[in-house]
Order: structure tokens, then sequence, then C-alpha cells
């Protein structure tokens, strides 16, 4: 796919007094995915596979694989909605401080200056979106599937950024802050849960899928530290999948908003592995990704949901194993994970022998990931119209 470029130039600053809409409300949603090592902490690290999928009409930040760089957070799909009772002019600015915003769409007046180092603060800005309620313009589309669509089934109202129409403001990007939620195994199997924030963490649900058994079990809000068993692989996946939809719903999110979250990431969360899925509070939120919305809503949520990616002890052997047979059709199982680890498997005392084929599996790691430069085709491009 051809992906768009934008030039940055400027971008306000997050402060000042601003305006207030009656009855505007905001909800934003996003996940940020991390990686957590033998101690709980976020690793820095490197997907085994390109991008997700995005349409090609999506914008990116230059030519650069943007995330082939390690980085400790990935920060994915955040999505901004308006309701609004009448038509209005908005503007967001959003930063993300420690690292870069990589894609969005609709087009924006800001962005990251470097991709690559962090010396510079990744932000984003919308400058003039026209808010629509009750306007039907027809949205851009292609014909690969992609999970961007199901972000677009709520009742938000419809925008309208220069000759562009959407439903909401969609960005991503990488980041290197360390996330609120510490997980480490305990040497009697047991998993430590720490909360390196003063604020409570409202909830959280820890999955395993091994070998397509599943389990689950969710946690409570809770600051410090606190210990829990791994779940039992007795469950289902339609029984997280509440779960999250009725932990996403009470922190704000509107039930359409909750099940369009979980619609775009249903492939990706529930795969190989053991995760854990937590509420990120909002004090964070606000302190990693900044934002401010002009006129000020009546109401802004923003829902963030972290995940932490953790390496089990059934991991660990099937990771061994694997490597040491050179087993490709095991190492794939764990998707964009299996790099990071791998690379812990491979640096603990003691390590295996690296069979050939599982070397070269994970030297596509190295590689510089660049789009493909097929023709954009969009089936359905954004309605022209007149600015008011």
């Amino acid at each position: 796919m051809m992906f768009k470029t934008f030039a940055v130039l400027t971008f306000l600053p997050l402060y000042g007094v601003y305006s207030a809409e009656p009855g505007l409300t905001v909800h934003e949603w996003g996940t940020l995915t991390s990686v957590a090592d033998e101690n709980g902490d976020s690793v820095r690290w490197v997907s085994l596979r390109p991008p997700a999928d995005l349409p090609c009409f999506v914008y990116h930040l230059g030519a650069q694989c943007v995330k082939c760089a390690a980085s400790r957070v990935r920060m994915e799909t955040p999505v901004i909605y308006f309701y609004s009772p009448r038509a209005l002019t908005a503007s967001v600015h959003v930063a993300l401080p420690s690292g870069v915003v990589s894609e969005w769409y609709p087009a924006a007046s800001g962005a990251a200056a470097d991709a690559i180092t962090y010396g510079n603060a990744g932000k984003i800005a919308w400058n003039r979106i026209e808010v629509t309620p009750g306007a039907a313009p027809s949205l851009p589309v292609t014909t690969e599937p992609s999970h961007y669509y199901a972000a677009r089934e709520t009742d938000a109202s419809p925008l309208r950024v220069g000759a562009e129409n959407e439903k909401l403001l969609f960005y991503r990007g990488i980041a290197d802050f360390e996330v609120p939620l510490a997980p480490l195994f305990l040497p009697d199997g047991k998993l430590e849960l720490r909360n390196t924030e003063t604020e409570p963490i409202p909830f959280a649900l820890i999955f395993e899928n091994r070998g397509g058994r599943t389990g689950f079990r969710v946690v409570g809000g809770w600051t410090g530290n606190l210990v829990v068993d791994a779940p039992e692989l007795t469950g289902d996946v339609s029984a997280v999948q509440e779960h999250l939809g009725a932990a996403l719903r009470s922190a704000g999110l509107f039930p359409k908003e909750a099940a369009a979250m979980i619609a775009t990431w249903r492939d990706s969360w529930f795969e190989e592995g053991m995760r854990i899925f937590y509420l990120v509070p909002r004090k964070t939120v606000d302190t990693v990704v900044p934002i401010r919305v002009d006129p000020a809503p009546s109401a802004l949520e923003r829902v963030f949901v972290g995940r932490v990616e953790v390496l089990s002890p059934a991991m660990r052997q099937a990771l061994q194993t694997a490597l040491v047979s050179g087993d490709t059709a095991t190492l794939p199982k764990y998707s964009r994970f299996a790099r990071p680890f791998c690379d812990r498997v491979l640096h603990e005392p003691g390590a295996p022998r690296i069979a050939p084929a599982a070397a070269a599996f994970l030297a596509r790691a190295d590689r510089v990931l660049t789009p493909n430069a097929a023709p954009c085709r969009v089936d359905t491009p954004p309605v022209v119209t007149e600015q008011h």
C-alpha cells in the first residue's frame, strides 16, 4: 500500500483557558501495549511483524519504519469521538512527550518531528474539525480488510476535516515511559501485580491462551502489591469479552464504543500467550498523553486499556524447545511478541543453543520493514463539500 505522509510545522501548547460548549461530549479509547521482563519492568522491544493492518488512506510519519524502532510502549489505536446536539467547529491537540505519533487520520496539522529518537516530543493537532450531527457523509473504505473500520460502529457525530470525512479522530504512536503495572512470577507460580503509581488500578484481567485452552482471572481495584493465582485454563474467550466490556462501560465508554474497542482488537487480544489487561488510571493517561479540546466539552472521558505481555513458565519451556529444535511452526504463535520473549530465553544463564532455522526466523525482526508501494484504492472517497 502507498501510505500518505504529512509535513508538520507548528503545534500549540496544551494550556490556557478555553471556551466551554454545553452539551458537547468527547470520548476516547486506546491501548498501551508493553512487554514485561523477569522483574515486571517494561522492556524496549521490536515487533517480529510489520505494523498492523491499516487502510492505505491513513497518514503515517515519513518513509521510515517507525514501528521497527525499539520502544517500551506501543500506543495503539486511540480514537476520539464527538457527540454534539448542534453543528460546531472544534480543535484537538494531543501530545506524546516521550515518543512519536506515527499514524493518523484525518489529515492533521501537527505530528512528531523525529521518527526514531525521542529528543523531540511527539504531538499532533487537528485545528479545524467540523462536527456535523445528523449528517450522513460517505466515509473512505478500501477493498483490503482492516480492523480500523470497527471503530466507526458508534453513534458519534460525523466529522469533517478539510475534504475528509470520518466518524472519529484516529492516531497511533510509540513511546518510552514505564507503565503503572509491573507483573512478575513468584517461585511458587503465583503472580505479583505491582501498582507503581499512587492512583488505584481500577480493574485487571489476567488472560492465558495455551494451545487453544484459555483461562482468565479478574482482579478488582488495588494500590501497592497484590499476589494472585495464575488463571486455570478452564474459561472461554466470550466470558473474557463480557468482563472487559463491562469494565469499559464502567469506566465511562458508551456500550457501542466498548463493543467497537473489543471488535477492533478481538484477533490480537486473545491470541497465544499470557497477558494482563488493566484500566490505566485517568491521571496516568492525562500525564503520558495530555490532550486539549477546544471548545471544552461538558464531558471528556479517556479510557485506555493497558496490555502487558508476560512470559509464563509454560511459554518459556515451549520457546526453549522450539529454539533448540528449530520449530518454526511454534515460534509464530507468539506473534509480534516472539522476538522479545525469545531474547529473554536466549539471554538467561544456561541458554540453549539455537537451531539455524530458529535463528533465521528471529533475524526477520532486524530487517527494515517498509510499506508496500502498491497504489491506494479507495472505494468510497471522501465527499468534498464547501467550507462554511
